[in-house]
């Protein structure tokens, strides 16, 4: 007891000080989560976590004061594991399903086979790998991941201590107090980010410790326990799928249409968004533990799911993609694109039959040209007007000239005054 409050302790400290000492790389190389238009946020909060987690893990594992056991050395194993390949999409961005298959290979790691037998431990490990992916959606708005994340591992806590599973126990806390001092860094307004490294690793380490904690019991009431443990992640992760099938939107884009950012659609704060998030992960786990510990009928989860039910119907109606007006303009531009595509065509068909009237007239033009006397009427409207040499020589009387006066009279008083 006593050495688990000093571990813990000794995580959120160790968490907080790494958070904060790399941010500054994570600055400098750029690795940045864009939150809002003129925020972004380094990544290097995820590696800060896991390497608290596991070093004060493996120090008592190592000194014996706690040890954690042959399955939960490989469950931390495998959690760095994952939370390396995290680590790898954070600098690199891999692709989706590179991140899918590497959690499932690490779950399949971890799932007590004998006790779950072979159909349910194939399901335990997708809901593992779903849940480690719904935790790296669910960490798109400041606090949420970290706060959801820490209210997660001491309900899995609560049920593995049930369970006299001590070094699990053990483990988790270490694991919520390492996400406490993350979230001195994360709290709204967030200065460091848990990345696909941190929330990959938070969600694989509750969903499998949840289905270890789980294994021997009846799989229909555990999958309900399961559920109740993690219904804020994957209520999100339905609502984002929903949305975007209804939309005919990619499933994989980035988007602001998760549960916090409608949320704050409807005016919350972002440090109100985070809390009552939190709270409802607090109502869920609650309902979780209860039904795990015996205290509550298996029934129970029921309202927990139709909770979720009615808060993912409800959040779709808040719309978030934008009005239709400008998607029925973007489709008419496509139109008129179209549209100008086929009459060039349609051109490119007319060119041939009206080919010869072109090329007549093209001879026509380059013909030569029939020299025209001066005078005459059918000469060039353009052509400069020629004068006789007689009219250039000896202009008409009273006739004015560009730039002297050729009136008799004034010639005349010359004449006579110059003698």
């Amino acid at each position: 007891m006593l050495y688990g409050i000093v571990a813990a302790i000794t995580a959120l400290f160790l968490a907080a000080v790494l958070a904060a000492l790399l941010r500054v790389p994570a600055l400098r190389l750029g690795l940045l989560d864009r939150r809002q238009r003129q925020r972004r946020v380094p990544l290097f909060g995820g590696a800060a976590v896991v390497l608290a987690t596991c070093l004060v893990a493996v120090a008592g594992d190592w000194t014996g004061i706690a040890p954690l056991g042959d399955g939960i050395e490989v469950l931390l194993a495998a959690g760095g594991a994952v939370a390396a390949l995290g680590l790898v999409a954070d600098v690199w961005r891999l692709n989706a399903r590179f991140l899918v298959i590497g959690t499932a290979v690490a779950a399949a790691f971890v799932v007590p086979y004998g006790d779950t037998g072979v159909v349910a431990g194939v399901a335990g490990v997708g809901w593992i790998t779903f849940v480690a992916l719904a935790f790296r959606s669910l960490d798109h708005a400041d606090g949420v991941a970290g706060t959801v994340g820490v209210v997660t591992a001491f309900g899995v806590a609560a049920c593995a201590a049930v369970e006299v599973m001590d070094g699990l126990a053990v483990l988790l806390s270490v694991f919520a107090a390492a996400l406490t001092g993350f979230l001195m860094h994360n709290w709204p307004p967030a200065r460091v980010a848990l990345g696909a490294c941190g929330s990959l690793f938070a969600g694989f380490l509750l969903a499998a410790a949840a289905v270890i904690a789980r294994a021997g019991h009846d799989p229909v009431a555990g999958a309900g326990v399961l559920v109740a443990l993690t219904a804020v992640a994957a209520a999100d992760v339905v609502l984002v799928v929903l949305s975007r099938r209804l939309a005919r939107r990619p499933l994989l884009r980035g988007g602001s249409d998760h549960l916090a950012h409608r949320l704050r659609r409807l005016g919350l704060t972002a440090q109100g968004v985070t809390v009552l998030v939190a709270v409802a992960a607090f109502a869920a786990v609650l309902v979780g533990v209860l039904v795990h510990a015996g205290w509550a009928d298996a029934r129970a989860v029921l309202w927990v799911a139709g909770g979720a039910l009615v808060v993912v119907l409800g959040m779709l109606r808040i719309a978030v993609y934008g009005p239709p007006r400008a998607r029925g303009r973007r489709d008419r531009r496509a139109r008129r694109a179209r549209a100008a595509g086929a009459a060039r065509g349609a051109g490119g068909v007319g060119q041939g039959a009206g080919g010869g009237l072109r090329e007549a007239r093209l001879a026509g033009r380059s013909a030569p040209r029939p020299e025209q006397r001066p005078g005459s009427g059918s000469a060039s409207v353009y052509a400069p007007r020629r004068q006789s040499e007689d009219q250039a020589h000896h202009p008409e009387p009273g006739v004015r000239r560009t730039g002297r006066s050729v009136s008799p009279q004034v010639n005349a008083s010359l004449r006579v005054r110059n003698g």
